[in-house]
């Protein structure tokens, strides 16, 4: 026979039971990002150096990012190859020890996949945007795009093989602008520094470029960058020397905390439902626009730390 004790202490269990289930399942739930924290108390602690081969154009936000991750998981060290995104995926599918790949367009990224060199699937984390870039003041009162064109004006480029390039292209071709650069450079940074240093007139560059090199360089916007809109992939790769640090930092990116700091910088997330890179966005106007500090095309490997 069950004593009256017995049952009031099996159906304190019970509610008990029910208690801890409902908690588990309020946490596990929705689609949330994460914040990017150190996990929890039982998993394995990451270690030793992840090497990211990431776009020139991630240079400032990936370095802080490589800072916070190091902070959130000690005995990590992040070490960086910017670059153009084009030879980057060239040197990972030729054998290039590397963990992380983060690039600025989805064309790079499929280099890496065909040669499926990746270990999970790309996944689209940010949007980037093209902005011209003029020397502070915008001496050549350039407005448009077409001004581009006009006589006597220098303009630097990406080379169309790079992701900043080929948007290029697509936009002068949206806006029936036929120019001639007097220089095709492999990455971003290199087609910036030729702005900063009085070398031309004018580049076309990414929007957060412009941002980043505030106080040396102004930027315009103009409308035929709305429909050659560049979306960047990452992916950890199979090669990785370091696969569980290179998940690790795929989902740090990925999170609200690696959300935050690639906002800030002028990045646009992803938009929902599947839309295709390039898709149009919002035009924007022709008015000049600030700028801020970049550091030119990054060299190999160097401690995020160091940066």
């Amino acid at each position: 026979m069950i004593t009256a004790p017995t049952r009031v202490a099996a159906a304190t269990a019970a509610v008990l039971a029910l208690a801890v289930g409902l908690t588990a399942c309020s946490s596990s739930g929705g689609g949330a990002k994460s914040s990017g924290t150190p996990a929890a108390a039982g998993s394995p602690a990451l270690s030793g150096t992840v090497t990211v081969f990431a776009a020139a154009s991630l240079q400032g936000t990936f370095t802080d990012l490589g800072k916070k991750f190091e902070a959130a998981h000690p005995g990590t060290s992040v070490k960086f190859n910017f670059g153009g995104s084009s030879q980057l995926a060239q040197s990972i599918v030729s054998g290039a020890p590397a963990d992380v790949f983060a690039a600025a367009s989805p064309a790079t990224m499929k280099t890496v996949t065909d040669a499926k060199d990746n270990a999970s699937d790309p996944k689209v984390f940010v949007r980037n945007t093209l902005e011209i870039a003029v020397p502070k003041g915008n001496p050549k009162h350039i407005a448009t795009l077409k001004d581009l064109a006009a006589p006597g004006i220098k303009v630097a480029l990406c080379a169309p093989q790079v992701p900043c390039g080929s948007a290029a292209q697509s936009a002068l071709k949206i806006g029936g602008v036929n120019l001639t650069p007097v220089t095709q450079e492999q990455d971003v940074k290199s087609a910036l520094t030729k702005v900063e240093l009085g070398e031309v007139d004018a580049s076309i560059v990414y929007q957060t470029d412009v941002k980043a090199d505030q106080g040396k360089i102004d930027g315009v916007d103009f409308a035929e960058a709305a429909k050659a809109i560049n979306d960047y992939p990452i992916a950890d790769l199979a090669k990785a020397p370091n696969p569980a640090a290179a998940k690790a930092f795929v989902e740090f990116v990925e999170s609200a905390a690696g959300e935050q700091v690639l906002t800030a910088a002028g990045f646009q997330q992803p938009t929902t439902g599947g839309e295709p890179a390039g898709a149009a966005s919002t035009p924007a106007s022709a008015a000049p626009s600030g700028s801020a500090s970049a550091a030119p095309s990054a060299a190999p490997s160097a401690s995020a730390s160091a940066q």
